[in-house]
Order: structure tokens, then sequence, then C-alpha cells
């Protein structure tokens, strides 16, 4: 382990909060997965979700930037194509999802027409909220394009019983209300920003579809162990650590362990850093003398490593 990994580690702080809880991690096997090969990408702008569309016949000419209705998991509702499937990928049949049609003008007049009003419905609810005393904060409002709907999405620390606030709610708006209570990641994903990098949030910009961060990812990468470093805005890890994690798991299988105890040139070393980027391993000795050795000349026989001289 690298000195600088070692001064930054704080000891006693618990990371395992900044991790997605085990139950929520996606465990389906492959073999539930089919592969399409025609396949687009579509998304709901109010909540930052993308879904899958198989392209029919009379999709197959669709393209970036247009408007579909589709059937959600919320109902019937416009989403915005971002392109076709380059490549073919796993895909499970129930998550791929139906065009309905092509939006036309009315369509789009109409979504643009209920966008306008659901700035109110923001206002409106939170003024209900105050008035019942409760502790939820309005992350989105939407009102569904083909269906009298309404979904709130808010986010609590706690379990709220919101069945007076949805009486309330209705006597207003007249259809029916849905409300939703999402997690710190989801509400990242809706709101949007930028992070550390300076860059869009992944899970606004890029996709909500995104592999299950662990610690073991940040430890593997030999990022230092400082929340305010490796956790978003969202105080859990940054999606972008599971990016180069398999690469830098494969990469680390041909190269020594930190902390390995190596004799070389008539003195004990101990290897205190591994960059699998560079390929270049530092060695500390007993004698104070620091080295830094390319990977390439260490070898593994009978199971060890050793350094020819």
């Amino acid at each position: 382990m690298s000195d600088i990994f070692e001064q930054e580690y704080e000891e006693n702080e618990d990371y395992s909060r900044l991790e997605d809880d085990e139950q929520n991690l996606d465990k389906n096997d492959d073999a539930d997965f089919i592969y399409v090969d025609d396949m687009f990408l579509a998304k709901l702008e109010y909540s930052s979700e993308v879904v899958y569309v198989a392209a029919e016949k009379k999709s197959s000419n669709l393209k970036k930037g247009d408007k579909v209705i589709i059937q959600t998991r919320y109902g019937k509702d416009l989403a915005f194509v971002l392109g076709k499937m380059n490549a073919s990928v796993g895909v499970k049949k129930s998550d791929i999802v139906k065009i309905e049609r092509i939006a036309n003008d009315d369509d789009l007049r109409r979504y643009s027409e209920l966008s306008g009003k659901e700035a109110e419905a923001f206002k409106v609810f939170k003024e209900k909220v105050a008035i019942h005393g409760l502790d939820m904060k309005l992350i989105a409002v939407h009102f569904l394009l083909e269906e009298q709907k309404a979904l709130f999405f808010f986010s609590s620390e706690n379990r709220v019983d919101f069945r007076e606030l949805v009486k309330d709610l209705v006597s207003v708006f007249k259809m029916r209300i849905e409300l939703r209570q999402i997690g710190v990641r989801d509400e990242s994903r809706i709101v949007g920003g930028l992070g550390v990098c300076g860059r869009p949030c992944c899970c606004h910009s890029i996709s909500d579809k995104l592999a299950p961060v662990s610690i073991k990812m940040a430890k593997e990468q030999n990022l230092s162990l400082n929340s305010m470093k490796i956790s978003g805005q969202c105080g859990r890890l940054l999606c972008c650590l599971s990016y180069e994690y398999n690469w830098y798991s494969e990469a680390r299988k041909n190269l020594p362990n930190e902390g390995l105890h190596i004799y070389y040139d008539s003195t004990n070393f101990r290897i205190t850093d591994v960059n699998p980027l560079t390929q270049v391993v530092k060695m500390l000795g007993e004698d104070g003398r620091l080295l830094e050795i390319p990977a390439k000349r260490f070898q593994k026989e009978g199971g060890k490593w050793r350094l020819p001289n």
C-alpha cells in the first residue's frame, strides 16, 4: 500500500454508508437476458430514466432527437430518442419497451402545456406539505401526457404517511396522484449537477443503468479512501469508480502486491506502491533506499515474486 494511500485512509470511517444497499444491487443471471440487434435508447426527460426500445419496421428510421410515445412504468408518456445501440447488448425481455407511435404536433403541444403547469403544481405541493407538517423534499413533478395522472418525486430520511396529503392533492388537481419516495442516487439523477471532475453527473447525463459501486473498486484502483474524494453530491460512491475497475483488477493479477517483502541487492525491500498505469513498482529498503522498478523486471516463480539482480 502506498504511503499516500495510508495517509489519507480514515481508519474509523464507516465506508459502508457510501455503498448501495445490497438488496438494490442487480443480481440477475445472464440466462435471463436476450440479445436484440436493432434497438434504441430513449430517455424520460423528467426523471432522466433511460429505457430500451426495440425497433419495429415503423420505427426503423428513428434518429437521435425524435420524440415517441411509449408505455412507461408510470403510464403512457413521451420519451426522447437518444440514438440507436451500436452493439448488441443483453437486456431482460421485460425491460424492452414498445413504441406506441411517433409523437405528433398535438402531442408536443400538450407536453409543453403540461410542463408549464408543473411549476405551479410544485408550489401547491410544498404548501400542502407545510400544512400537514410532513418531512418531505419535493424533487420533481410531472403530468403524464396520455393519462390523467400526476407524479410527485420526493425524498425523505424517514417513512412518510402521506395519505391525507394525497387526498388534498386529488381535490386540487382532479386526477390520479402518485407519490414516489426516491433515494439519494435517484435524486442526483433527476436534479443533475457537476461532479468533482467538472463534468455533468454520470447518472444524469449518461445513463441511469450504471453498474453498482463498492468500496472495493476504490481500493483496487489505489484511490485515497477519503469520503470527500470518492463520493458524489449524492453522498454515495462515485459512479465512475466502476468504469475502469475491471481493467485494474486484471492488470493487478500480473503485478506484485503492495506490502510484499523482496530481497534485492543484498537488502530487504518492501513494495510500497504499484502503479498499473505506468507499470512502475516502488520499493523501500531497510537501508532507506527508495527504488522505482519497471514492473516487467519482476518474475513470478512457484507462486512467489522475485526480482533478479
